[in-house]
């Protein structure tokens, strides 16, 4: 009977394992399509031709949604001001950093 309730846990413990990593790689996706999303439209704000690539502003996107989240959530700006903020996180740091990532010799 013991042995039963063991594998029992087991089974329990390994599905409920599956379930967090399952979990994780959906929320890594999906913070890579927000930032896939933030940083191109942080690049079509910014006037001029950038030449970095999709890396780079997927990069630089998860970087803007994380830091502007942050700090939309410390300011207590709400959603769409923190999606705003995100946006203009990402730019800075695309015309801050994006040089270091250029896809042309410089």
């Amino acid at each position: 009977m013991a042995v039963v309730i063991v594998l029992l846990l087991v089974v329990i413990l390994a599905l409920l394992l599956v379930g967090a990593i399952a979990g994780l790689a959906v929320k890594l996706l999906w913070w890579a399509l927000v930032g896939l999303v933030i940083g191109a439209l942080a690049r079509l704000v910014l006037p001029g031709q950038q030449a970095l690539g999709i890396l780079a502003t997927l990069l630089f996107g998860i970087a803007g949604s994380l830091l502007g989240g942050i700090l939309a959530d410390a300011f207590d700006l709400g959603r769409i001001l923190g999606f705003v903020l995100a946006i203009a996180v990402a730019a800075v740091l695309i015309v801050t950093l994006g040089p270091r990532f250029s896809r042309s010799p410089a």
